[in-house]
């Protein structure tokens, strides 16, 4: 059984192929933005035809962190909207078994109550700072569901919270708020500077660790029975400011008398908890990978293999 991998050399990709070796019974076909351009429709089409996956897990898109969504919004919207189209349709035409496309908790309504849950995704309006990311992965589960009514399909849409790992994207103007951080931090000792934290620090996020993640969609695709949207997350409790994962890298890199915060810099939405409880319902307890851990593992990954990581 084919298990199609878009997005297969980025951070979840890569996590996937860590794993991959647990579960022989399926042969991972990967693919990065070089082997198939998923913004063109022909291109996607041809792929699917020639390599005829069963499952198809969707993770390709146009993504980085907050400041990059600020200031490449046609570009994160066009392009997103094109690979979603495309991998839906194609895995539909292909009779794809099952489809698993990957969201983001960042595009939940920014005015809500805690903590959130699937049902609430389309309640209100999402944050500004990301919002034509938000609105290209929010339509992205519209178009899963409309598959499902329509034709009886099978495909789901899991919610991770915010993902790090090795492998991870570390460019100073696009990397999401982790792989940023270790690189500033890594930067400033390196240099004899400050490690300067964009941001008050205030704001709170719940953290998954890449392989983590590739287990539990692994999970989704053999047991999910259910075809609605799935928030993959630690416990509500297990939240942390970013103030509070700085002085952890900080303390890796034994710097933390050298950090601060430039708080001329937006903090984005201050708080987006959110409930595993439907995850813990459907597939049980899951072992979480430790903060402190993972970290560690994320940073010294980035230390080693600095000359080739993505930054």
């Amino acid at each position: 059984m084919k298990i199609l991998v878009t997005g297969g050399n980025g951070l979840v990709g890569s996590a996937f192929k860590t794993i991959s070796s647990n579960y022989c019974n399926y042969e991972f076909i990967f693919i990065g933005s070089k082997d198939c351009d998923l913004t063109n429709y022909d291109i996607t089409y041809n792929f699917f035809e020639e390599n005829k996956p069963d499952f198809v897990i969707h993770l390709a898109a146009c993504v980085g962190g907050i400041f990059f969504n600020m200031d490449n919004k046609v570009s994160v919207l066009e392009k997103n909207l094109m690979m979603n189209f495309n991998v839906v349709r194609c895995s539909y035409l292909f009779k794809v078994k099952k489809l698993i496309a990957c969201l983001s908790t960042c595009i939940f309504p920014d005015n809500t109550t805690y903590p959130i849950t699937e049902d609430m995704l389309h309640n209100g309006e999402p944050a500004n700072t990301h919002y034509t990311y938000a609105y290209a992965k929010r339509m992205l589960e519209i178009q899963c569901r409309a598959y499902n009514e329509n034709f009886g399909t099978n495909f789901v849409c899991v919610v991770p919270t915010n993902i790090y790992g090795p492998y991870d994207n570390y460019n100073l103007s696009d990397a999401h708020v982790l792989p940023a951080l270790i690189h500033k931090c890594y930067l400033a000792k390196t240099n004899n500077e400050k490690f300067v934290v964009k941001g008050s620090g205030i704001a709170l996020r719940q953290f998954i660790y890449s392989d983590d993640l590739a287990n539990l969609m692994m999970l989704v695709l053999e047991n999910y029975q259910e075809k609605t949207p799935l928030i993959l997350s630690v416990d509500e409790n297990t939240e942390f400011t970013i103030g509070y994962i700085a002085s952890l890298v900080a303390k890796y890199f034994d710097y933390q008398d050298n950090m601060t915060f430039d708080t001329k810099y937006s903090d984005g939405q201050i708080k987006k908890t959110v409930s595993n409880q439907k995850l813990v319902d459907h597939l049980g307890q899951f072992n979480f990978t430790n903060i402190e851990e993972g970290i560690k593992v994320s940073i010294q990954w980035f230390i080693d293999n600095y000359e080739n990581a993505r930054k």
